[in-house]
C-alpha cells in the first residue's frame, strides 16, 4: 500500500480518472490518504479520516511512508486552521493559501510552516454554530469542503471536525452515527438535522440553531427556519426539505 498527503489548497477527487467527472469530495491541505492503485496520470485514493475514494491527478499528490501516514492520521495529533483564509509559507519563501479547515498539523513533514490559528478541540459543542457561521453565503458545490465551495455534508463534516468529532462524508452514513432524538424540542445547537429526497432517502443535512433554526447548504449556505415538516425557506415561501430525523452527535 502506498500512502500521500495533499500539499495544495484544495484538490478535487473525482468519481473516475478523468477530469470531466465530477467529484466525489475535495482534499484540503494536509490531508492524508491511502493509495490502493496508481495508473500513469491518476491514482485512486482512500481518505484517512472518512474512507472516501475516489481519483486525484498524480501531480497533486505528495507520496509519504507509512509511519508518517499513521502519525499524521492519528486523531490527537491534528489541528485545523481557524482563519476563513491563512498561509502556508514553503521551503522556499513563498506564501500559499490555505481555506478554513486545513490540516496544518502536516505543515512541518512538507517542509511547511503555517502562519495563522488554530481550532481547539475541547471547545466541544459551543463552538459549533459559530464556526458554522464562517461557511455562510459560501456557494454550494456538490464535493465541495471549503468556504468557497461546500455541499451540506461537507459543511456538517466540516464544522464537526473542527470540535475533533470525524464525520462521514456523506448525509445518510453521517445519520448513523449519532443518537435519534423523538422531538425537535429536544435538539440543542449544533445537533444534526437529516432530510429526505424525492426518493424517501436522506439527501440532505443541517445544523440545528437556537430558535428554530437550521443552517445548511442549499444553493449557498443559508440559515432557514425549521420546524416538524422540515426547512421552511421563506423567499419561496414553501417547504424545501422534508424532515426525517434529528441526531445528537455530541
Amino acid at each position: 500500500m502506498e500512502y500521500g498527503i495533499c500539499p495544495l489548497s484544495m484538490v478535487p477527487v473525482h468519481q473516475s480518472a478523468d477530469e470531466a467527472s465530477g467529484w466525489t469530495t475535495q482534499l484540503l491541505y494536509g490531508e492524508v490518504f491511502k493509495i490502493p492503485e496508481t495508473r500513469k496520470h491518476w491514482s485512486r485514493i482512500r481518505t484517512a479520516s472518512d474512507h472516501c475514494e475516489g481519483w486525484v491527478r498524480n501531480l497533486q499528490i505528495h507520496r509519504l511512508e507509512a509511519p508518517v501516514y499513521e502519525a499524521l492520521s492519528a486523531p490527537e495529533s491534528m489541528r485545523f486552521a481557524s482563519d476563513l483564509v491563512s498561509h502556508i509559507c514553503t521551503q522556499e519563501g513563498m506564501l500559499m493559501p490555505i481555506p478554513l479547515g486545513s490540516s496544518v498539523h502536516a505543515a512541518a513533514t512538507l517542509s511547511h510552516t503555517h502562519e495563522g490559528d488554530v481550532f481547539q478541540p475541547e471547545s466541544g459543542k459551543d463552538s459549533l454554530i459559530e464556526t458554522a457561521l464562517i461557511y455562510l453565503n459560501s456557494p454550494e458545490v456538490k464535493g465541495g469542503r471549503s468556504p468557497f465551495g461546500i455541499d451540506a455534508d461537507g459543511l456538517s463534516q466540516m464544522v464537526y471536525r473542527t470540535a475533533g468529532v470525524m464525520l462521514n462524508r456523506n448525509a445518510p452514513e453521517q445519520a448513523a452515527q449519532g443518537s435519534p432524538l423523538s422531538f425537535i424540542e429536544e435538539s440543542e445547537p449544533g445537533d444534526l438535522a437529516f432530510f429526505d429526497g424525492p426518493d424517501g432517502v436522506i439527501n440532505h443535512v443541517g445544523l440545528i440553531m437556537r430558535d428554530n433554526y437550521v443552517i445548511h447548504s442549499s444553493g449557498k449556505v443559508r440559515i432557514d427556519r425549521l420546524d416538524h415538516t422540515g426547512i421552511f425557506n421563506a423567499e419561496k415561501r414553501i417547504y424545501t426539505h422534508p424532515l426525517r430525523v434529528i441526531v445528537k452527535v455530541l
